[in-house]
């Protein structure tokens, strides 16, 4: 029996079509796929000609459809979101391949819409009325034309076949770490990183890959710019850590005594409801590397992971997935459901999760707020500990293995190690083979620690096995943002911590929300961080830790 689609194969503009032509089609253009390239595009204008796409006789029409496409692409999207939500929280551990299955139809479908040519048409139709654009309208073109244009060069079968493979590697990844075997996951990160050099080409063919890479995830950013804002970072923590190192050390001991996972679930609850988290539009859920998923400021779900002998571990997890979640759940309504919608990079999105860990989190203020509840609902643990004590216990600055439980100060130094890996692996300087060995070079180097286990090595974070390389730097970067944002609050509000320790980060969160999450993706990062703070500055952030880490060592 006749297959009702028919594949089309063409080099040259295959790529810019959807994966399947109807059958009527096949007749026309059988005969002519072995001719060259200059020949089938005659084709494709025939195919324009006989209109077989349709076109827009009036901007309202046109802007119906550009609404019901992003629609469309949010639903698939929020499906798709749904899955790997699913696989990383509650789905049994050998449901990856029925998942897998799945999300190779949905990644199927959301290919062929990004590169239906009829966007194309719908978006020089909408150019050419470009002054008649409302503000938004011309962004979301921006942005959707963008996109088509990236997609459009990436060939069908690599998108699938990338989707498909990210699934089972993060399978691998979960069960590798368990076990301690980097072996196992190896294989799947050698696909990974022979994915992202050659989408990298895809992305944008003029950048340097691991440039095209990061701006993936803070649009304008390269490894120039980066290379001089880690040798900054450089020149303030190393000098500060070793002056610590010399000083009286803090006994935080007590943070690692036994603390029950059930009244740990109940302060979550309590942390989220403390930063006036709507728990109606935004759930926790436990996994094994915290994240935020977000689908509409009415759906946000954060994650978590307790362990019963350490405290703040959740704690700060909470908080710093809290600080996601409220960018999220700021946005105004009208970005739901289009591109605009969602943080706008992942430097701006980082500054929000740890401007509320660190800069409001580890403040004496909100210390002062939360104590009570930590000696109500742990006596026993806590019995001996007083509110100066707990809080010089959460900033005590040490070099440890594990960026995720790393301190304020030397968090930096954790991100700079994961930077200079990537670059290498991209470069191809680097093998996969060799990237424990690696990994624990840079360890000893940078933070002048020994790595005894890849578990406590480079299988610790989850971004690899998602194919997230290129996006930690936006770590480091969100935190020197976060520090630039407090100094532009403290204009506008006098006393910023005075309310926080009274348990109520209103002020704050609206002070946020009206200059960062209101606008959702609407503006650029650049611009956007422009408008609210003025030229990026590191220095605001290395003038932040040298006084908050002067003090609590008393240097």
């Amino acid at each position: 029996m006749e297959s009702p689609y028919f594949r089309l194969e063409i080099r040259g503009f295959s790529d810019c079509l959807p994966t399947w032509f109807p059958t009527e089609s096949a007749g026309f253009l059988f005969p002519r796929l072995t001719e060259k390239v200059p020949r089938a595009m005659v084709i494709l204008n025939n195919y324009l000609e006989r209109k077989l796409f349709m076109e827009y006789t009036s901007l309202s029409q046109a802007l119906d459809a550009l609404e019901n496409l992003q629609h469309t692409m949010a639903a698939y999207n929020h499906a798709i979101g749904m899955l790997s939500n699913d696989a990383a929280t509650a789905a049994p551990a050998e449901s990856w391949e029925g998942r897998g299955k799945t999300l190779e139809v949905l990644t199927k479908y959301c290919y062929d819409l990004s590169v239906d040519p009829q966007n194309g048409i719908l978006y020089d139709y909408l150019s050419a009325h470009a002054s008649e654009l409302t503000p938004i309208q011309a962004r979301e073109l921006e942005v959707l034309r963008k996109d088509y244009d990236r997609t459009c060069r990436i060939p069908a079968q690599e998108y699938i076949d990338y989707n498909t493979l990210l699934n089972e590697a993060d399978t691998v990844w979960h069960r590798a770490k368990q076990e301690n075997d980097f072996a196992s996951f190896a294989p799947y990160l050698e696909k990974i990183v022979f994915y992202c050099r050659k989408f990298a080409g895809y992305y944008n063919p003029q950048m340097a890959p691991y440039n095209a890479l990061l701006n993936e995830y803070e649009e304008g950013m390269n490894t120039e710019t980066l290379d001089v804002f880690f040798a900054k970072l450089r020149e303030t923590i190393v000098p500060l850590v070793e002056r610590i190192s010399a000083a009286p050390q803090i006994d935080d001991s007590f943070l690692f005594r036994h603390y029950p996972l059930e009244q740990q679930r109940a302060f979550s609850t309590y942390l989220m409801e403390t930063m006036g988290i709507d728990r109606n539009r935004c759930t926790i859920a436990e996994t094994e590397h915290p994240f935020t998923n977000n689908f509409n400021n009415r759906d946000v779900r954060i994650t978590t992971h307790y362990f019963e002998d350490n405290l703040v571990s959740n704690m700060y997890s909470v908080i710093h997935e809290g600080g996601h979640a409220l960018y999220e759940l700021g946005a105004d309504d009208c970005y739901n459901y289009t591109v605009l919608s969602g943080g706008v990079s992942m430097g701006i999105h980082e500054s929000q999760s740890r401007f509320y860990e660190n800069i409001i989190g580890r403040s004496r203020a909100f210390v002062h707020a939360v104590f009570p509840y930590l000696k109500a609902h742990f006596p026993r643990q806590l019995a001996d500990v007083t509110e100066d004590t707990f809080y010089r216990a959460v900033n005590k600055s040490q070099p440890s293995l594990v960026r995720t439980e790393a301190d304020e100060l030397t968090y930096c130094l954790h991100i700079m190690v994961r930077y200079e890996i990537e670059k290498q692996l991209i470069d191809g300087s680097l093998e996969v083979r060799d990237l424990p060995r690696k990994w624990n070079e840079l360890y000893k180097a940078y933070l002048g620690v020994d790595v005894p286990s890849d578990r406590q090595g480079c299988l610790q974070d989850s971004h690899w096995s998602f194919g997230g390389i290129g996006y930690f730097p936006s770590y480091a970067l969100g935190s020197a943002y976060g520090a630039q944002m407090l100094a532009c609050m403290e204009k506008d509000i006098p006393d910023v911590f005075g309310p926080v320790a009274q348990g109520d980060l209103s002020q704050v969160t609206s002070w946020l929300r009206s200059h960062i999450h209101h606008w959702a993706s609407f503006q650029k990062p650049g611009a956007l961080f422009r408008e609210v703070c003025g030229e990026f500055d590191p220095s605001y952030y290395t003038d932040y830790l040298t006084k908050k880490y002067t003090a609590l060592y008393r240097l």
